[in-house]
């Protein structure tokens, strides 16, 4: 007996309840060899088997991927084979390899009831063999996508289907299927399905993976217009075999190609509307193919009561040929005959129309109108339903309902002895055409229509309706994403103006500071110079008051008091000499301060001439000393040639003794003077060091940077090549901005103590700091603003470094600018003169 093939796909631990329903739909629509030839198999996490089994088409089958092989009860996580029953779930998978490698699991645990041993294989306790498959996977393959090869598949295989004949049964061995489950794929499986004893595959993450195939490639496997009528048929009769599931459990529909949407519990109708719209909608071919066949088929092979136990029939299964071509009067009317009537005045009379409807309320009439003729009521009614197909059912409900009491039409026309029950039945093309009140209130009041031309019209009316709706939402997704466009460019532009706005802000912001700061020291001068003058106004004022108040007695006075004001006019005009005598006082006292300039100048000079008087003195101490150390050794060379004959030797050794003494105390007499000009010069250091203080305290308004004899800020930042150096890089307006930026970032590089780049050379035995010239920092900036920069920031380094390398902040310092060097103090004071004198002789 030939073995059934069998494939089997294992999910693992993959998959949502979306990704689940698409893999579904797509299996649903696979095309595969009858279930007579092969087993198909999928084993979805536990989570999904109720969903997949409810979804999945009726001749592919479910596995579990585990079970808890003893009967259940305290085991917490576990799923028993019961449940598994219970669920409706035919295949489990025992023992799989990952649950042995990942989780420890061991054959007792998988196989309670076998024992599996290579050298001594037993199996018992399986007593049907023909629901059992036996899946071997290569140890080595286990996770790796290795695959092994024909050869090796083939002859494991045979060793496995040997091991059952020798320890089981040779009919167990012949009909059992053994499957492989290596790391199988689209490449190796055909190859290997060759193979005499491999009976089909367990395949596992590449049983996912035709999802991301599809979708890379929906745009090619996707099928034209022209070939849409042969695909519709192909599904059509898939749906008519019961490989598409359209009935729920609960008497519902829903749409086989339609499983990943929320929406699975359509009645007759909506299922119908939807297959129809989808299927005239400018879908992809497939979608639509899809979709008429499924409204072919809910035309011709569901009735709505398969689908709804709440509505009545609308379309039969398969409606008679007479019943679709019945030509009915719409909007839907029936006939009421046989209405009770009595004669009364001459005339005949009846029931009223809102009588007979309250009778007939059950099938929802909108309004019943009795006919009336010259001689009064007629005894026939017609009932007026809904023009929906929801009055059709009323209306055919309405006709079933008196055929089933045997009072229709059939039973009006054949019956001699009516009685005086009324008759009813839904208003046909005989009725239409009939003479008399009915026909002409039929024909005056509705039309002839069948069952077909209403569904075919209302049919094109919801084509268009979804060719307008879709032509829209296509307008609608071009406009919105134009908007999208429209927005990332505003957000993008709004971005980099908040970026421009925050810069320019922050600059604005230091500029404001830096002038209030500059307005506040301005206006604190001012206020003093302005709280000066007036304390200065007050007195001249109070002393004008006074005067004025005494020449105004004075006028009063007789002539005494006139002569007493002529003294007084002399004593003012004394006062006026006087102020001329203050006035040359002040001239002398002017030249006393140059007198007092030019005395500094000359102790300055007297200074520097002690200095080298200091010079030749020390180099006398150091000739001194050099002549006292060649006495000594002559001294002691003397000594040594000293004997007792020889007279003038000795002679000539006291002579260089006392001329040895002599000269030791001329140079214990000159370390002394040596010391006291030591003192001298230290204390004229100091002062001409508190002299340079005092002139850079009390001239700093006077010298500028910029004159010929300035105070310079050693270490400070010369911001003049920046702004040249911004102006090759950016815009003319961004320039100055980027040149203020540049400038104070480096100014407060310069004042961090931890960047101290470097390095000591020796020059003419000499040690020297210089700058590292591949220090990064200083790297980059002159490759970014160039050399003139550069040579700035290495200028105020050198200078920082100099005067204040500990404290790292700028110093002031009187300074040369023609020479580009320290200034003397000779030459601050001669500057100084020059300009006194040129501005005095202006005044």
């Amino acid at each position: 007996m030939a073995r059934k093939f069998f494939v089997g796909g294992n999910w693992k631990c993959n998959g949502t309840v979306e990704e689940v329903k698409k893999i579904v739909t797509v299996l649903n629509e696979a095309e595969v060899p009858p279930e007579e030839v092969v087993d198909v198999v999928v084993s979805p996490p536990f989570v999904f088997l109720s969903l997949v089994k409810s979804l999945l088409r009726s001749d592919f089958q479910v596995a579990a991927q585990n079970c808890w092989v003893r009967k259940g009860g305290a085991f917490t996580g576990e799923v028993s084979a019961e449940m598994l029953v219970n669920l409706g779930i035919p295949w489990v998978i025992l023992g799989h390899s990952e649950r042995r490698l990942l989780l420890g699991e061991t054959n007792e645990a998988s196989f309670p009831y076998v024992s599996l041993n290579f050298g001594n294989i037993t199996i018992g306790r399986i007593l049907d063999w023909n629901n059992v498959v036996l899946a071997y996977e290569p140890v080595w393959a286990i996770g790796t996508g290795k695959v092994a090869t024909p050869t090796q598949a083939r002859e494991v295989h045979t060793a496995l289907r040997k091991l059952l004949h020798d320890n089981v049964s040779p009919e167990v061995a012949a009909s059992t299927r053994i499957i492989y489950g290596g790391s199988v794929n689209g490449a190796n499986c055909k190859e290997l399905a060759a193979q005499p004893d491999v009976d089909g595959f367990l395949v596992g993450g590449a049983s996912l993976k035709f999802l991301q195939q599809m979708d890379q490639s929906s745009e090619e496997s996707d099928i034209s217009d022209s070939e849409v009528p042969e695909y519709e048929e192909k599904i059509y009769l898939r749906l008519k075999a019961g490989q598409f599931i359209v009935r729920n459990t609960d008497k519902t529909c829903r749409c086989p190609f339609c499983a990943g949407k929320k929406k699975q519990d359509y009645n007759y109708k909506d299922l119908l509307q939807h297959a129809t719209g989808i299927g005239a909608s400018n879908r992809k071919g497939k979608v639509k193919a899809t979709h008429r066949a499924l409204a072919k088929y809910l035309n011709n092979d569901i009735t709505d009561t398969t689908c709804s136990s709440e509505q009545l029939v609308v379309f039969q299964p398969n409606p008679s040929k007479s019943t679709s071509e019945d030509q009915f009067v719409w909007p839907w009317m029936g006939v009421v005959v046989n209405v009770p009537t009595e004669f009364k005045n001459g005339q005949y009379v009846g029931e009223s129309g809102n009588r007979l409807k309250e009778q007939l309320s059950r099938f929802h009439p909108l309004k019943v109108h009795p006919l009336w003729n010259h001689r009064g009521h007629t005894g026939i009614a017609i009932v007026d339903f809904a023009k929906d197909w929801t009055g059709f059912k009323d209306a055919m409900a309405f006709e079933n309902n008196f055929e089933a009491k045997h009072y229709g039409k059939r039973n009006w026309l054949e019956k001699k002895h009516r009685g005086y029950d009324i008759y009813g039945w839904v208003a046909r093309a005989d009725d239409y055409n009939s003479a008399g009140p009915v026909g002409d209130y039929l024909r005056k009041n509705g039309d002839l229509k069948t069952v077909g031309d209403l569904a075919t019209e209302e049919s094109r009316k919801t084509d268009r309706l979804v060719a307008n709706l879709a032509s829209q939402i296509e307008v609608k997704n071009k406009h919105l994403q134009e908007l999208e466009c429209k927005y990332n460019e505003t957000t993008i532009s709004l971005d980099k103006m908040m970026e421009e706005r925050d810069s320019l802000l922050q600059a604005y912001n230091e500029e404001i500071r830096k002038m209030q700061h500059l307005a506040r020291d301005h206006s604190r001068k001012i206020l003093a110079e302005n709280e000066k003058l007036r304390s200065e106004l007050d007195s001249k004022r109070q002393e004008l008051e006074m005067r004025r108040n005494q020449l105004d007695k004075l006028v009063a006075q007789n002539d005494v008091d006139k002569r007493k004001l002529d003294d007084e006019r002399q004593k003012n005009a004394m006062k006026n000499s006087s102020l001329q005598l203050a006035t040359m006082e002040q001239k002398k006292a002017d030249e006393n301060v140059l007198r007092l300039l030019e005395y500094h100048k000359r102790e300055k000079e007297t200074a520097l001439k002690k200095i080298l008087q200091l010079e030749k003195q020390l180099d006398q101490k150091q000739k001194l000393e050099l002549e006292i150390q060649q006495l000594k050794g002559q001294l002691q060379i003397m000594k040594h040639m000293e004997g007792d004959e020889d007279a003038t030797v000795k002679k000539k050794i006291d002579e260089m003794s006392e001329q040895l003494k002599e000269k030791i105390e001329e140079m214990e007499n000159l370390e002394a003077l040596n010391q006291t000009l030591v003192v001298k010069e230290r204390m004229s250091n100091d002062e001409l060091q508190e002299a340079r203080k005092a002139l850079i305290h009390g001239l700093g308004d006077l010298l500028g940077s910029r004159s010929l004899i300035g105070i310079k800020r050693m270490g400070e930042l010369d911001d003049g090549p920046f702004l040249p150096a911004c102006k090759q890089r950016f815009s003319k307006d961004e320039a100055e901005i980027k040149a203020a930026e540049y400038c104070s970032h480096w100014q407060h590089e310069l004042k961090k103590p931890e960047w101290h780049p470097f390095k000591i050379v020796d020059t003419d035995g000499k040690q020297q700091e210089v700058i590292k010239d591949d220090d990064e920092k200083l790297r980059a900036l002159k490759e970014e603003l160039g050399d003139a920069v550069y040579k700035a920031v290495t200028t105020a380094l050198l200078e920082m470094n100099e005067y204040n390398p500990s404290g790292r902040y700028p110093i002031p310092e009187l300074w040369n600018s023609k020479a580009g060097r320290k200034a003397t103090l000779t030459e601050v004071i001669n500057y100084i003169l020059k300009q006194w004198k040129t501005y005095k002789r202006k005044r």
